[in-house]
């Protein structure tokens, strides 16, 4: 979905006539060549098209499904997955990347169906999985997407039907877990039913999946509107849309909502997938989404409310992607706690506010906005990273209570159920 097309690199060359040296590169090849000798494409087999290769000075290219690929020979080194370089029972590398000459070259290459070999100097073998290097290659990866999703507005999100899942079945089965993560996975948002209402009984869900995070407001917190913290959430007052905690380094992965009690009216709460917002930025003004993806800007909290005194600043820019697919992961999105913006020259602050105006029209385009009204018993999982949410205005005594999780267990608990995260 973020990934920007590759681009096409493959030319069949034309058949020319004449003498060996104007032939056509597409030539078999000896079964181990030497690299003085390897001016040319070689082939796994003279009437195979499915593997090609072609020594050059400083790297060697490969073609293998479809895909052209540059590897660096101290990359090719480097990764070297040997018993002697590797240790495959910890999956960490004992080679030492410092020891590599920068100028190493193999001195041989061989290519077979499905691996290629190389011969260092000093005769050391590396092999390497054709596919294998299709999946790692710099080519390879920006044809990847690194976070499958499915982007929606809240259309699409209703019409997918995507299920809550009980808690019974999330805490006691492996099958319920699943299905609550890939809906996590799927849309940043998921929803847990039947749980007691109770702070203690949240914990014990949220510790299905994660670590908690402890922050500077504690591990479990309740929400209630006593001001009793400096911060507008502690309020009845309407929370327009946002991610929470962009004044860390690292802003909080998960965050967990459940409703203990509301004895009044309003207080629904307000969804927006900030992926789906950014992709028809994307789409409109590329211009102006690489600017939000590359503009620093401060975020910061500043408390001295009772006994709680912070001051938490964090640096990054509104979009943040992964620079060789330009897949986005992170939206660091809250207008309350926007800092003054002094890490932008002049003539750049003008087209970063109308970058910022396009992004949060989309945000705020009514047909993006999820309501949802939490009650007892129904716990939501928000991806703080991706999805943001608000409020709207309430009566009477409302509590909530929920934590923040570490995104890196609740990725590790998915990907140990077989999922892609």
């Amino acid at each position: 979905m973020w990934c920007r097309s590759l681009a096409c690199l493959l030319k069949v060359p034309c058949q020319l006539s004449g003498s060996t040296r104007h032939r056509s590169p597409w030539l078999p090849c000896d079964r181990r060549t030497v690299l003085a000798a390897a001016a040319r494409w070689h082939h796994t087999a003279p009437e195979s098209l499915k593997c090609a290769w072609q020594l050059h000075g400083d790297h060697l290219e490969l073609r293998y499904a479809n895909t052209l690929m540059r590897f660096d020979f101290v990359w090719l080194r480097d990764h070297c997955r040997s018993a002697s370089c590797y240790n495959a029972k910890t999956n960490q590398r004992s080679l030492d990347t410092a020891s590599v000459d920068l100028g190493i070259k193999p001195k041989a290459v061989r290519v077979d169906e499905t691996t290629l070999f190389l011969t260092w100097p000093d005769g050391h073998v590396t092999r390497y999985g054709l596919e294998w290097l299709v999946k790692n290659s710099y080519e390879g990866q920006k044809q990847q997407v690194m976070h499958p999703r499915i982007l929606w507005n809240a259309e699409i999100y209703r019409q997918a039907q995507v299920p809550s899942v009980d808690c019974r079945s999330f805490l006691e089965t492996d099958e319920g877990l699943k299905e609550f993560l890939q809906n996590f996975l799927l849309y940043g948002i998921a929803f847990v039913e039947n749980v007691t209402p109770t702070k203690e009984d949240t914990e014990i869900l949220a510790e299905r999946i994660s670590l908690i995070r402890e922050t500077i407001y504690g591990r479990m917190w309740y929400f209630t509107s006593d001001f009793s913290r400096g911060d507008t959430a502690y309020t009845k007052l309407a929370l327009d849309r946002h991610t929470d905690t962009t004044y860390f380094q690292e802003p909080c992965g998960i965050q967990v909502f459940h409703c203990l009690k509301h004895e009044g009216t309003g207080g629904r709460t307000l969804l927006v997938d900030g992926f789906y917002a950014a992709e028809q930025v994307l789409r409109q003004a590329p211009d102006q989404f690489e600017l939000l993806s590359k503009v620093p800007l401060k975020h910061e909290y500043v408390e001295n409310v009772g006994d709680c005194h912070n001051h938490m600043i964090g640096v990054g820019p509104v979009l943040n992607v992964y620079p060789w697919n330009n897949e986005l992961y992170l939206i660091r999105y809250n207008n309350y706690d926007r800092a003054v913006i002094n890490t932008v020259p002049y003539d750049v602050v003008h087209r970063w506010y109308a970058a910022h105006r396009t992004l949060t029209t989309e945000l705020r385009r009514p047909e993006n906005e999820l309501w949802v009204k939490l009650k007892p018993g129904k716990a939501l999982f928000i991806d703080n990273w991706r999805v943001l949410h608000g409020r709207e205005a309430f009566t009477g005594y409302r509590q909530l209570c929920g934590c923040y999780l570490t995104r890196d267990d609740v990725l590790n608990t998915a990907r140990l159920l077989g999922l892609q995260a």
